[in-house]
């Protein structure tokens, strides 16, 4: 980490100095520094933005990478803005630019232009919904964490659902290229902590099921919300609450026969295949409890 870096991030915390204007959410030697700006777009009649600068170690040697969000503009807007920015960094020498990056966008137009083409067809697959469910290895640092990704699902404009309890699953609604970036972000920034107690990123985050949303679900998560079940039982009827049964399906094994060798379980990638057994082995034991009801087996 440079120490022009870490001189430019003193001096913008100066400059961006009222209530909920400047945060550094992360400083590390290894993944360098993390800063959030909430500003304006467009001049006097501009509308809030939230600016997140990704500054490498090598920065200002390379540009920063940036994201853009905000509840007053489209998807699409962001985007342009986002890629205005980076054009921008990119033409700039290699120097500290954040402060100038942020001042430079008071004079940006604010359009809601399609650019065309190819890159229509992207904008096309921002605008459909998907849904997916990621495993998550651990929460140990339990308010932080839970404390990013709310932020995280405010920036990328994404719906969250976080299930707490035998295994961590969250529930992602929201454009494919945001549930993508909120990946990102889970195995680039250290979240969580490890067990000696040092920060630590989500390496062993698994995408369990990923599909587009059908229009038939009909219920739409709210922004943020983290729900704790205590059997499988209550996790299934977290699925079927949000009319998303199917992907709860696919998590469970295609057959027992892959799980199960002469009594013993193999296991290839322990996160996701231990969830598919634990799954599994209680549809096992709910199917046997219902059969002695009526008598030994």
């Amino acid at each position: 980490m440079s120490e022009a870096a870490l001189e430019e991030v003193s001096v913008l915390s100066s400059i961006y100095c009222g209530e909920g204007e400047f945060e550094l959410i992360q400083q590390s030697a290894q993944d360098g520094l993390l800063v959030q700006i909430n500003s304006t777009v467009g001049g006097e009649r501009g509308r809030n933005l939230s600016l997140l600068f990704h500054l490498p170690p090598r920065y200002p040697s390379c540009p920063p990478d940036i994201s853009v969000s905000s509840t007053g503009l489209s998807r699409t807007q962001c985007h342009n803005i986002r890629q205005k920015l980076l054009d921008q960094a990119a033409a700039l020498p290699p120097e500290p630019m954040v402060h100038q990056l942020v001042e430079w966008l008071q004079y940006v137009e604010v359009t809601e232009e399609f650019r065309g083409g190819e890159e229509e067809v992207k904008e096309t697959e921002r605008e459909e919904r998907w849904t997916a469910v990621l495993l998550l290895d651990h929460i140990r640092s339990r308010n932080r964490y839970i404390g990013l990704l709310e932020r995280w699902t405010q920036q990328l404009q994404l719906t969250v659902r976080l299930l707490l309890g035998r295994s961590i699953l969250v529930i992602l609604q929201g454009a494919r290229p945001d549930i993508k970036e909120f990946c990102h972000l889970l195995k680039t920034v250290r979240v969580d902590v490890d067990s000696s107690g040092k920060k630590c990123k989500e390496r062993m985050m698994k995408v369990l099921a990923e599909t587009p949303l059908s229009s038939s679900c009909g219920h739409s998560l709210q922004s943020f919300v983290v729900k704790e079940y205590q059997s499988f039982p209550e996790l299934n009827a977290a699925f079927q609450e949000l009319n998303i049964t199917e992907l709860y399906q696919q998590i469970l094994p295609s057959s027992s026969s892959t799980l199960l060798t002469a009594g013993v379980y193999q296991i290839q990638s322990p996160p996701v295949q231990l969830i598919r057994i634990l799954l599994h082995i209680t549809s096992i034991h709910h199917h046997l409890l219902s059969t002695t009801t009526s008598g030994p087996v």
